[in-house]
C-alpha cells in the first residue's frame, strides 16, 4: 500500500481520514497531523492526531509517498513546503488556494465549490429536455 499523510484535521480532513475505501485502492494513512492543541491527541480511525513538527519526522520513518492537505488557505503552502522538503513527491491539495511546489513534487488541486458549480451547470443544461420530454 502507498503511505500518505493528512494535515489539517477539521470536518474534511476528519472525514477523509476516517474513509475505509482509501484502503481497499492501495492507500494507508501513517499519519495524521494538525496545529490546533484541541484535536491533537485524538484519534481519528486508527491514528492519533499529532502536532505539525512531528510531520517531517513521520514522512522519514514510514517513507510517505503522498501527502493531502485540508488546511486553511493562508497555510497550506507553508505545509506544502514542508511535506516537499520531507520527501513527499505527491501532494493532494483540498485548502482553496493554488500551491507552487518544486520541480519533482507533483500537486493535484480539489476545488469542491468548482465541482459543485460544474454539476449545477450540467442539471441547468439537462432540465429543458427533461421538460420537453414529458410534455
Amino acid at each position: 500500500s502507498r503511505a500518505c499523510v493528512l494535515v489539517g484535521i477539521g470536518n474534511l480532513g476528519s472525514a477523509l481520514a476516517d474513509y475505509a475505501g482509501f484502503g481497499t485502492r492501495g492507500f494507508e494513512f501513517v499519519g495524521l497531523f494538525d496545529a490546533s492543541p484541541a484535536r491533537i491527541g485524538q484519534r481519528v480511525g486508527e491514528l492519533q492526531v499529532r502536532p505539525l513538527d512531528e510531520l517531517e519526522d513521520v514522512v522519514a520513518a514510514t517513507g510517505a509517498s503522498i501527502g493531502v492537505i485540508t488546511t486553511p488557505a493562508e497555510v497550506a503552502q507553508g505545509i506544502c513546503d514542508r511535506l516537499a522538503t520531507a520527501g513527499v513527491g505527491s501532494i493532494l491539495n483540498f485548502a482553496p488556494v493554488t500551491l507552487a511546489a518544486p520541480a519533482g513534487v507533483d500537486v493535484r488541486k480539489v476545488d469542491l465549490s468548482v465541482e459543485l458549480q460544474v454539476l449545477a451547470f450540467l442539471g441547468q443544461q439537462r432540465v429543458p429536455a427533461e421538460v420537453g420530454e414529458s410534455a
